[in-house]
């Protein structure tokens, strides 16, 4: 009897490391499991909510895009700022998407997955579009895309679309970055 407890004993010892052990490998996750964490957390603010992001005090250089699925200007611009910010650690993307709530689960999240985007997305839902964009921009039309970059030093705003990575580089640079 007590030669079949020590087995048993040893038994369960093993089942329970081994157990422990599996799971180790089942937590580690891919690249393609992080990617899909990043888009399943999409946040919909209101302007309020959304405002202090927009001028918080960062010694990185923070690009703000606006942008919607429908517009091609901007869909077509994504990769080159998510590119840049993959490149440089010194830098925060933040895509504010036009798109409507609705749309979070069926169309906005298997886009940016499909586009492999993996900054951070908040869906901005706020229907007095006429007050917030003259308190970001008394200059900006309304119309997407539209780039804020600044850093603790300097703010500057695109209502254009950036044509290239080469593109987006130089504005950076020039205005950013030491040469």
């Amino acid at each position: 009897m007590r030669k079949s407890i020590k087995y048993l004993s040893i038994f369960i010892t093993i089942l329970l490391v081994s157990t422990s052990c599996n799971n180790k490998k089942i937590n580690k996750k891919s690249n393609k499991e992080v990617k899909e964490e990043i888009t399943t957390n999409i946040p919909v603010y209101n302007f309020n909510q959304l405002e202090p992001i927009l001028y918080k005090q960062s010694n990185k250089i923070v690009i703000i895009n606006f942008w919607a699925m429908w517009c091609a200007p901007c869909v077509k611009e994504m990769p080159y700022l998510q590119e840049f910010a993959n490149k440089n650690t010194d830098v925060e993307l933040k895509f504010i998407s036009m798109d409507f709530p609705k749309d979070i689960e069926t169309k906005l999240k298997p886009f940016l997955k499909k586009k492999n985007i993996s900054a951070d997305v908040i869906l901005l839902d706020d229907p007095d579009a006429n007050t917030w964009i003259d308190k970001i921009d008394p200059n900006w039309s309304g119309a997407i895309p539209f780039t804020i970059i600044f850093n603790e030093d300097k703010r500057l705003f695109y209502e254009r679309s950036f044509e290239s990575l080469a593109d987006l580089e130089n504005e950076i640079y020039k205005n950013f970055k030491q040469q």
